[in-house]
């Protein structure tokens, strides 16, 4: 049960355990967010700008009105879900996820808008986040509509009007091509996002990878983020590092058996899990040469 009110333009959230603003934003799930203070956000989101400050656990939310707040902020933010609940059965037993967990307690997977995770995500393949923000923030002041000091990411209609020179020029690189293709998929309908959010997961991601330069990483975490379909483990170098590193010997094990080990280990909550490992690993840079590991976490 969240405990809110309205104080004038603001929305004053109170109690509120499992969450850190900083955390969830920077463990790599989103990239239109500006760190304004200690512990407050600038977040640019589903055609808004809303600023978002923590104290403890009194988060605000402003500008903000109950009925938004309700209708869209608390889907957004995942604040609706028990996390205490998930860490508990995550942590059963799991020292190593225990320790991931500890590190970053307060990370909580956001719901974002699926045509701009998935461009995001397609941006982000070879390239660190900064340079992801860039290409994203350069892409929104284009081709986006400006709202306050800042631009929302541009809509499906402005990004299908676009050609593949025109996502180069943002410096997209070769991802311009594939932005381009996902851009007119989506339009023509060829793939449909509303019947997405019908199907099955494994149809999704099969729908999803008929876009040029989508693979099963960027479909997981468009499915991750977007598609609330939190039984799917996105790999990438810093998962792959710390699974191998951690719960499976330090071999280097093939990606397939990656996935087989998380749905068997973590079930329906392995995106959860997933996104607590990824912090740790980037944060603890795990698997490369100047990683330290704690003795008693490893097999």
């Amino acid at each position: 049960m969240i405990n809110y009110e309205q104080k004038g333009d603001t929305v004053v959230v109170n109690g509120l355990n499992d969450f850190n603003i900083e955390q969830t934003l920077e463990c790599g799930q989103c990239f239109r967010f500006f760190k304004v203070g200690e512990l407050s956000y600038l977040i640019v989101a589903l055609g808004r700008i809303i600023n978002v400050s923590q104290a403890g656990n009194m988060i605000t939310f402003s500008p903000m009105t109950v009925p938004d707040f309700e209708n869209i902020w608390v889907r957004y933010f995942d604040l609706d879900k028990n996390y205490s609940e998930i860490k508990e059965r995550l942590c059963k037993n799991d020292p190593i996820m225990q320790e991931a967990i500890a590190f970053a307690d307060g990370i909580r997977i956001l719901n974002q808008e699926p045509l701009e995770c998935l461009v995001t995500f397609i941006i982000s393949q070879n390239k660190q986040i900064p340079h992801i923000k860039q290409i994203v923030n350069n892409m929104s002041a284009d081709y986006g509509e400006k709202i306050g000091e800042h631009f929302a990411f541009p809509t499906l209609d402005k990004l299908s009007s676009c050609n593949t020179e025109d996502f180069i020029r943002i410096k997209a690189g070769f991802r311009a091509k594939y932005i381009y293709d996902a851009a007119q998929k989506i339009s023509s309908r060829f793939i449909d996002m509303e019947e997405l959010t019908k199907m099955n997961t494994e149809k999704v991601k099969e729908s999803l990878m008929m876009i040029k330069g989508v693979g099963p990483k960027v479909a997981d975490c468009t499915m991750l983020f977007s598609f609330e379909r939190r039984e799917v483990f996105p790999v990438d170098v810093w998962v792959k590092r710390v699974m191998s590193h951690l719960y499976l010997g330090e071999q280097d094990v093939p990606l397939k058996e990656i996935h087989e080990f998380a749905k068997d280990k973590f079930g329906n909550y392995a995106g959860y899990a997933q996104q607590y490992l990824f912090h740790y690993a980037r944060a603890k840079k795990i698997g490369s040469i100047s990683s330290k590991f704690t003795p008693s976490l490893r097999k």
